[in-house]
C-alpha cells in the first residue's frame, strides 16, 4: 500500500486546487456545483447568500444568482436538507431515506427521533394530506396536530411542524420546493425529486465518499459523525500522512504532483475550504469562527467576516457589509493574520472591488 508523505503546503495546495480556488477559474455554474457536490443554502445576507458567494468566489463577477434560481426552479439543482445538490445526486440518498433512522443498533438520539415521529404520526399524515391537496406550502401554513411537542434547549423548542418536516425530509416524504420570501416552501418529495433508480445504500455511500474526496482533494479517513455532510471519506482515495498533523488522511491521487498557481479569493464562512474548522486548523493553521451569533462586544473579526485566501494560505478576514439601498459595500476592517505584502494587498483589494461591483449589479 502506497502512503503519500505530504508537507502542509502540499496538502493546502491540493485542497485549494480541488476546490477550484486556484488561478484557473471555472466558467460554468452547473459544472461547478457538480464538482463541489453541494452548496449550503444559508440565507444570511450581510453581504450575499452563502451559495451565491461560493459561486462568485470561483467563477467571478460573470456569475449571476439568477442562474442558481433558475436551476432550482427547473430542478436541475435540488435543496436536500438545506444543501443545494445536483439533481442526479439525490438518488445517492434515497436508500438511506428508505431505512430511516438507520439500520443496526441505533444511537440514543436516533431512537428518540424515531419515537417522536411515531408519537406524532397523525400530524405527519395531516401534513402529507395538506401538501398533496395544496402544496407547495410554508411551515406556517401546515397544521400542528402534534400530541408530543419537540423539546430542546435551543431555538427549535416547540417548533413541532418545522422539526417534523426536517425528519420527513430524512424519511424521503417531503422536500424543499423553493422559498416564499425568507420562508422555505415544502412539497411532496415525489413531486420534487427525479425518478432515477435508487442506488443501493453501500454503493451510494462509497460514491458519495469518492465525490467528496474529489471536491476536497484531501480529507481525513475517519472523523466525527456529521449527519448531513460528513467531513471524512472512509477508505476511498489513497493513504496520506501530513507532516506535523496527526492521523490518517486520504488524498485524491489525481491531484498529486499537479502544478499550482494561486490567487486571492474572498470566501463565504460556509465555504467547504473552511467549513470543517478542524481541517482548516490542521492544514492552514488559521484561526477563525463565525461570530454572527456572538454579542457585538465579543466579536474579534466581525458579524460575517469573510476568510481571505491568498495562494495556498488563509491570510486574514474581511469585515464588511453590503447596503442594498445604496449599492455600497462598506468595509469596516481587513484583519491581517500576517502582514500583507504590496502584491498581496493589491490582489486582495482587486477582489474586494470586484465583489463590490458584482453585489451592486446583482443585488440592487
Amino acid at each position: 500500500m502506497t502512503v503519500h508523505q505530504l508537507s502542509r503546503q502540499e496538502a493546502r495546495r491540493i485542497a485549494v486546487r480541488a476546490q477550484w480556488l486556484d488561478k484557473k477559474r471555472p466558467t460554468n455554474m452547473i459544472k461547478t456545483i457538480r464538482h463541489l457536490t453541494m452548496l449550503q443554502a444559508d440565507g444570511t445576507s450581510a453581504i450575499a447568500p452563502s451559495a451565491d458567494l461560493v459561486l462568485w468566489s470561483r467563477i467571478g463577477s460573470s456569475y449571476s444568482p439568477a442562474e442558481l434560481r433558475t436551476a432550482l426552479e427547473n430542478r436541475t439543482v435540488i435543496d436536500l436538507r438545506g444543501m443545494l445538490r445536483p439533481c442526479e445526486d439525490v438518488a445517492l440518498y434515497r436508500a438511506d431515506m428508505a431505512h430511516w433512522p438507520g439500520t443496526g443498533e441505533l444511537v440514543n438520539w436516533k431512537k428518540s427521533q424515531r419515537e417522536w415521529v411515531k408519537a406524532n404520526d397523525a400530524c405527519r399524515r395531516d401534513i402529507i394530506r395538506h401538501l398533496r391537496a395544496n402544496g407547495p406550502l410554508t411551515a406556517r401554513e401546515l397544521p400542528d396536530t402534534c400530541v408530543k411537542p419537540w423539546r430542546s434547549s435551543g431555538w427549535n423548542n416547540d417548533k413541532n411542524v418545522t422539526m417534523l418536516l426536517e425528519l420527513m425530509v430524512q424519511r424521503g416524504e417531503v422536500a424543499g420546493a423553493g422559498r416564499e420570501g425568507r420562508e422555505r416552501l415544502w412539497d411532496l418529495a415525489d413531486r420534487i425529486y427525479p425518478d432515477d433508480p435508487v442506488v443501493p445504500a453501500e454503493k451510494a455511500e462509497r460514491i458519495r465518499n469518492a465525490k467528496r474526496l474529489r471536491s476536497l482533494g484531501i480529507a481525513r479517513a475517519r472523523g466525527p459523525e456529521c449527519p448531513i455532510e460528513p467531513g471524512d471519506v472512509r477508505d476511498v482515495g489513497q493513504v496520506a500522512v501530513i507532516d506535523g498533523v496527526a492521523g490518517e488522511w486520504r488524498v485524491d491521487h489525481a491531484q498529486l504532483a499537479l502544478p499550482f498557481a494561486g490567487r486571492a479569493a474572498l470566501l463565504s464562512p460556509f465555504d467547504r475550504l473552511v467549513y470543517d474548522r478542524q481541517r482548516m486548523v490542521d492544514l492552514f493553521e488559521f484561526e477563525y469562527a463565525l461570530e454572527m451569533y456572538k454579542p457585538a462586544v465579543q466579536r474579534q473579526w466581525g458579524y460575517y467576516a469573510l476568510p481571505i485566501l491568498y495562494g495556498d494560505r488563509l491570510v486574514g478576514k474581511l469585515n464588511a457589509k453590503f447596503d442594498r439601498k445604496s449599492g455600497e459595500l462598506r468595509v469596516d476592517d481587513v484583519h491581517e493574520d500576517q502582514p500583507f505584502s504590496k502584491t498581496m494587498a493589491a490582489a486582495i483589494d482587486t477582489e474586494i472591488a470586484d465583489l463590490a461591483l458584482w453585489l451592486k449589479s446583482e443585488f440592487t
